[in-house]
């Protein structure tokens, strides 16, 4: 088990273990089917990347339960708060 999941600070960070376990899930099945990872790190290891994309921001889960980017938004030029729907395949 990774030592982050041991943690509060990260079930905080996401808002409960409900949507942590959520956010896990969905982001997991999206970097299996192809999505590229948001965090630089030399692993293989799908549940560290997600851990790290959690823990410094890159992820979250959005009303409607969607994974979400901050960043990718505000690198496409659009708009403060929009989002990027990571559970999609890339076009």
């Amino acid at each position: 088990m990774h030592e982050e999941l041991k943690e509060e600070e990260i079930v905080n960070r996401v808002g409960g273990r409900f949507k942590l376990s959520t956010l896990i899930q969905k982001r997991m099945i999206a970097l299996n089917q192809g999505a590229r990872p948001l965090v630089d790190m030399r692993t293989s290891d799908k549940m560290a990347i997600v851990i790290q994309e959690i823990m410094q921001d890159k992820i979250y889960l959005d009303l409607a339960g969607n994974v979400r980017s901050r960043e990718e938004a505000e690198d496409m030029g659009g708009p403060m708060g929009d989002t990027v729907d990571l559970t999609q395949p890339e076009e």
